[in-house]
């Protein structure tokens, strides 16, 4: 089954799963990390996007975010590749980083977002990298610490949380820190990891209406309801920008002929607008490399190079971002 395009449109509540390649660390010491956080939060600031929880793990990572402006796919791409980039100069490696594709779940917020919190800030308890909630405390690569006021995220979303908990912070922070111990014993919690209708509901009856679910939709099916009457969505649980528009748009970025996409040979700017091509429908528009593949005459595997090579091309020149922000919103 062919994987859907992400729901992918500016103030939607997001999770978001990234997972290393071949479940490989993404995070071999501290200072990955610490790179990692400042990239992060710098991001945070320059797009205002809304971080509301995060928990950083050695081969995986969760961040609860809603983007004001820009696409969910614009903060990530900014984000992977900058990192990756930095992560194999540092140990002197190459190639992918992350799997093909993170993973991302449209989230209701009024029942889930602080659901959502508990559940990424329990991350790393559940893992066994810190022993009980007094070390999760103090553990920095996770949202929860500096909810506590023990360390401070650039752009992370603080006072917008503690005021669901009470007015004064310390009140706030000691209800919030409860709130927490208290979600311990609940577990790995599968019916918060999407499917429209809640899991657990769905588990129990034993009955899908399929109307109401989406794997990537975490809410009510009112929620999916209303996702599919979405305009900027073009009414539909999909992404409006089909392969031919995008390579139409590519061409005319190159100023190529339409067949160029289709020319072989050494690295040119043939070449560089195939990678952007595979890059953008892959990495942003969700499409699968078979996908991809059979419309530009190549096999599964050269598109996945082309998608890496893609994504160094977006990293080495910040007008290709631009460029493509207006075309997201066209």
């Amino acid at each position: 089954m062919p994987r859907q395009a992400r729901l992918d449109i500016p103030g939607l509540l997001q999770h978001v799963i990234v997972r290393g390649i071949e479940r490989s660390d993404i995070f071999l010491d501290d200072d990955d990390l610490e790179l990692f956080v400042e990239r992060f939060g710098s991001l945070l600031v320059e797009t205002d996007t809304d971080c509301f929880a995060w928990a950083l793990l050695p081969n995986h990572f969760h961040l609860l975010l809603r983007c004001n402006h820009f696409a969910l796919s614009h903060f990530m791409r900014r984000l992977l590749t900058g990192y990756a980039v930095t992560f194999n100069r540092r140990h002197a490696r190459s190639g992918h980083l992350f799997q093909n594709r993170y993973k991302s779940i449209v989230c209701e917020e009024e029942p889930y977002l602080l659901e959502l919190i508990r559940y990424i800030h329990l991350n790393p308890l559940r893992a066994g990298l810190v022993h009980d909630l007094e070390e999760l405390d103090r553990y920095p690569w996770c949202g929860h610490a500096a909810l506590l006021g023990q360390k401070a995220l650039a752009g992370q979303t603080i006072d917008e949380i503690l005021a669901l908990f009470a007015r004064r912070k310390k009140e706030a922070r000691h209800a919030y820190r409860q709130f927490l111990s208290d979600g311990i014993a609940m577990g790995k919690r599968p019916e918060l990891v999407g499917g429209g209708l809640r899991r657990s509901q769905l588990l129990e009856s034993n009955v899908v209406v399929m109307g109401d679910y989406d794997e990537r939709v975490l809410g009510s099916g009112d929620f999916v309801a209303s996702l599919r009457e979405e305009p900027r969505l073009g009414g539909k649980l999909s992404l409006t920008m089909d392969l031919s528009s995008l390579q139409a748009r590519v061409y005319d970025y190159f100023k190529l002929p339409a067949a160029a996409i289709l020319r072989r040979g050494r690295r040119n700017q043939y070449s560089e607008a195939r990678e952007l091509f595979c890059y953008l429908a892959v990495r942003d528009l969700g499409y699968s490399c078979a996908k991809v593949g059979g419309m530009i005459c190549m096999g599964t595997p050269s598109v996945s190079r082309a998608v890496r090579r893609g994504g160094e091309l977006v990293a080495s020149r910040p007008e290709l971002e631009d460029w493509w922000k207006m075309q997201l919103r066209q």
